[in-house]
């Protein structure tokens, strides 16, 4: 099968579907023994995570030019969270304002399992956090005050927005092909 250009994971992938077939006819009796107890699954290669390269983003934080707008405004703080902590893009979405505790220097996240973690963060990015929900207060369309980062509407983000917006940056100052927020987050643990 390696022969045939297959990788190591497509093998794996049929001996595994062989090997079940043959216990079931183990099971059923139909034989005595497998012809799979000798087969030795090939090791899969470990593949390296894709990150954003650090001058791509010192370009977008240091030289990118968001809308002075509140949608400007939350597109600058979604990229510099997910890129300053690491979190995935549900604990962003979920983050709440009482997450984040300006005396500790530091935001609560809830993450995979209902697990929480707590991420330091740097004073600029909280300065930023706080210029954003002073920004908040002044909103007339009565915004959800439980979820950091609204929309203009005053409702708490969504998964295709985060998405296209990591998209959108990430396409103007990378070649990267893949611009995911999960993209941020290895870039996070990369540039670490």
């Amino acid at each position: 099968l390696k022969s045939e250009g297959n990788s190591s994971k497509t093998i794996n992938r049929k001996i595994s579907s062989l090997k079940t077939f043959f216990k079931y006819q183990l099971r059923q009796g139909l034989i005595t023994v497998s012809p799979m107890a000798t087969v030795v699954s090939p090791k899969q290669s470990k593949r390296l995570p894709h990150f954003v390269d650090k001058r791509d983003t010192d370009t977008l934080f240091t030289h990118m030019e968001f809308p002075d707008n509140w949608n400007g405004h939350t597109e600058r703080l979604i990229l510099q969270l997910l890129y300053h902590t690491g979190m995935r893009q549900a604990e962003l979405i979920g983050l709440k304002e009482d997450q984040v505790d300006f005396i500790k220097d530091s935001i609560k996240v809830l993450g995979k399992g209902s697990k929480e973690r707590i991420i330091p963060v740097n004073k600029d990015l909280l300065a930023m956090i706080g210029d954003y929900t002073r920004q908040k207060d002044g909103m007339s369309n009565q915004p959800d005050r439980v979820h950091l980062l609204v929309r203009d509407n005053g409702k708490k983000l969504y998964p295709k927005l985060v998405y296209n917006t990591v998209k959108k940056y990430l396409s103007l100052v990378s070649t990267i092909e893949q611009r995911s927020p999960h993209i941020l987050r290895h870039t996070f643990a990369t540039h670490l």
